[in-house]
């Protein structure tokens, strides 16, 4: 019996997400130490003190299912945010929120439009789902958003957005993305996915919640994973309108979130002064890449996440494979159709160091 025959036509011709290397993985294969593991844009510093101690106590209740509502951490949000309980939608990661979302609203006739080089989640569960992807050629690595417009159909239901994106730190301003809510019609969900928002300038950064009251058909979703530290705790939260997050809430599996996770959410988005520290390391050690890059006369595209994308022009794996040797791991992104690129991590400036000394040595040796 092929049983792969049995199951829907989506996930009989889905490919698994393919995550980045673990440093343990490499210590197997290579018989290294001192590893340097710069490929899955998690937080360098770690999660803070804060959580630390929110988990220490969270320990005693293990026996105990979570709160199946995240109380206490909708709280947070709401009061951070200028929102309300029933507005919030909590997520396994904000990974599990796209996919979410994509149950709640799309299906086999349905359409789902997003970008070329956009995360690899978006195309994942659009074939899951059985839905058609319209894919939109990129603008300069980023999304082209009047291309969006001309794509909209009446089976259009959902829009995925990554803003700053992932993998090429491409970013759309406030503006831009209010002109293009206002042109989109308002039975199409557009999904603001702003995994990496905390590493943009406050200056600049999208202020998503106020279009959110300007706008009822979108979705704000936003992750800890990253500027946060807790990407081992699987934890995120979507905000959108409260008849929408009613329908999240009816898909979406009632423990969720596991109660570690929660106690440490709750401390960790309070904890302003860890993610401006997080925040400022990004910026300073991100000039350092840009500059390493025009001094070695690469290539690489402007970022606002906490990585950088670096264009080889030839084929990345030998180099990918060269700095594994070297104890370095970054992400090679030929799955995004970017043979000829690099995703590297920014990490500390010791780790960093250790990256600019192991390609400088590679690209001698090519």
């Amino acid at each position: 019996m092929q049983y792969t025959t049995l199951a829907n036509q989506g996930v009989q011709h889905l490919s698994p997400y393919q995550a980045g290397k673990p440093i343990e993985e490499l210590e197997r294969e290579l018989g290294i130490s001192n590893i340097v593991k710069l490929a899955s844009n998690e937080n360098p510093f770690g999660f803070p003190e804060s959580a630390k101690k929110a988990i220490e106590k969270a320990l005693n209740d293990l026996t105990r299912y979570p709160d199946a509502n995240g109380f206490y951490f909708k709280q947070i949000i709401a009061q951070k945010f200028a929102v309300e309980l029933n507005q919030i939608t909590l997520g396994n990661g904000s990974n599990d929120l796209l996919e979410l979302i994509a149950h709640t609203f799309a299906s086999e006739q349905d359409e789902v439009i997003f970008s070329q080089y956009a995360f690899i989640v978006y195309p994942l569960v659009t074939q899951a789902i059985n839905a058609k992807a319209v894919v939109i050629p990129a603008q300069n690595y980023g999304h082209d958003l009047e291309g969006f417009l001309a794509a909209i159909t009446p089976k259009t239901k959902l829009i995925y957005i990554a803003n700053p994106n992932n993998p090429t730190g491409t970013f759309l301003t406030h503006q831009q993305i209010a002109d293009f809510l206002a042109k989109v019609p308002k039975n199409v969900i557009v999904v603001l996915d702003e995994a990496y928002t905390e590493f943009t300038l406050p200056s600049e950064r999208v202020d998503s919640f106020a279009l959110l009251k300007q706008f009822s058909n979108l979705v704000i979703c936003r992750t800890l994973s990253k500027a946060y530290g807790l990407a081992g705790l699987r934890i995120g939260y979507a905000v959108s309108n409260s008849e929408i997050a009613d329908l999240f809430n009816r898909v979406r599996q009632p423990f969720n979130c596991n109660s570690l996770a929660l106690a440490a959410a709750v401390a960790v988005l309070q904890d302003d002064d860890f993610i401006q520290n997080v925040a400022e390391n990004n910026r300073q050690e991100m000039l350092r890449y840009e500059k390493f890059f025009e001094q070695q006369g690469l290539q690489y595209i402007k970022s606002k996440g906490n990585f950088i994308t670096l264009d080889l022009n030839q084929p990345a794996g030998p180099i990918y494979q060269k700095l594994l040797e070297q104890g370095v791991i970054v992400r090679p992104i030929g799955v995004y159709g970017m043979p000829n690129h690099l995703r590297i991590s920014i990490g500390l400036p010791e780790e960093n160091d250790r990256f600019f000394e192991a390609l400088s040595k590679v690209l001698s040796q090519s």
